[in-house]
Order: structure tokens, then sequence, then C-alpha cells
């Protein structure tokens, strides 16, 4: 995979690389892994320590799975994307209450990794959004280009779980407070964007 990528990368016209920016600002701009962390960090202080990698390998995983068999997978299942963005967007909510109002829905779990999982791999990261977006992108750009533009992506997300605990630092108590307040209320609206915009309202 790598020789695969070097091999590319030397080849890469104009319009591979102009693909591969837009591809990796759009899936970037979806994730908004960034606008996460109050959410992030308010999970690890929970659940304990997060596997930076786990989540990352289960996120990427995630991508590349809709990303080749994702519309097949949903019919194969009698499912549709609406109904699957729907879920996501009840998990972000419900995400979002427990960050304004201390509710706790997401319950501790004895394995940690398993727990790394939901909500943070899905719908955090590897969201309905993020899906969708990885499905929908095969329409206008090239596919090796996609997937670049994941790759790239993932790795901006394992350095941000990895920095988590030094971020926590910068921010302090009083500082998460407040962000873990705003970006609830930013995760709720998400998912209350993405469930008007699959039911039709």
């Amino acid at each position: 995979m790598c020789l695969y990528l070097r091999a590319y990368m030397w080849v890469l016209s104009k319009q591979d690389i102009s693909q591969i920016i837009t591809v990796t600002f759009t899936l970037f701009a979806v994730i908004d892994v960034l606008g996460s962390l109050p959410a992030i960090i308010s999970i690890k202080k929970k659940m304990g320590d997060i596997s930076a990698i786990q989540a990352t390998l289960v996120s990427g995983a995630l991508m590349l799975l809709f990303f080749f068999v994702g519309e097949q997978m949903l019919d194969f299942m009698g499912l549709d994307i609406q109904s699957f963005a729907i879920a996501g967007s009840i998990v972000i909510f419900i995400l979002g209450m427990e960050m304004i109002l201390g509710w706790e829905f997401f319950k501790h779990e004895k394995d940690s990794k398993t727990s790394t999982i939901v909500p943070i791999a899905f719908p955090l990261i590897a969201g309905s959004g993020t899906l969708t977006t990885v499905m929908s992108l095969k329409a206008n750009f090239h596919q090796q280009n996609i997937l670049i533009g994941i790759f790239i992506n993932l790795v901006f997300i394992f350095i941000t779980l990895r920095s988590v605990n030094f971020l926590e630092r910068i921010l302090g108590p009083s500082g998460i407070a407040v962000i873990r307040k705003f970006f609830g209320v930013i995760l709720i609206a998400i998912g209350v964007k993405i469930f008007r915009n699959n039911v039709g309202f």
C-alpha cells in the first residue's frame, strides 16, 4: 500500500492534487474532530484512557467499508441511508444532552477499548455524515484521490486523539467546562439537523 501511494504521488497531475485537497478538506470539515474534543474529553473522564489507534482504525475501517460497499451493505440489511443517518443523529443528540445537563447515558465500560468504538469512532468521527459523504464523493472524484484524502484525515485524527491529555491540560477544568457546554449545544443542533434532513421536515 505504501509503495503504491509513493509511486502514485510521483505521477500526480494538477487535477489529482486539486481533487485530493478538495476531498481532504471536505472530510476534515465533516468529521470535525477538533470540534468534538470537548465530547472526547468528557468520554475519557468517564471511560478511562482512549485508545487512539483503535478509534482511528475502526473509523478508517468504517469509512473504507462504506466507500466500497456502503450502499450494497445497507440494501442487504433492508436499510437506507436516511435510516442510518437518523440513527446516528439520535446518538449525537443524546451525547449533546449529556454534555449540557450532566446526564449519563453512555455508562462506563469495564473494557475501555470497547467503549472507544461507541461513541468516539462512531458516530463522533465516522458518523452518518462522514460515511454518506464518503459514498457521495465517488460521483465526482477519482477513487484513488478519495482514498488518499481519507488516509490524510486518519493521520490527523490519530494525532489529535493521542494529544487529548495535552490539550486537556492546556484548556484546564474551567475551559473544558465552558467549551463542553458550548459544543453540547452544537452537537444537539447537528443531531437535529441530520434528523430533519432525513425525515423530510
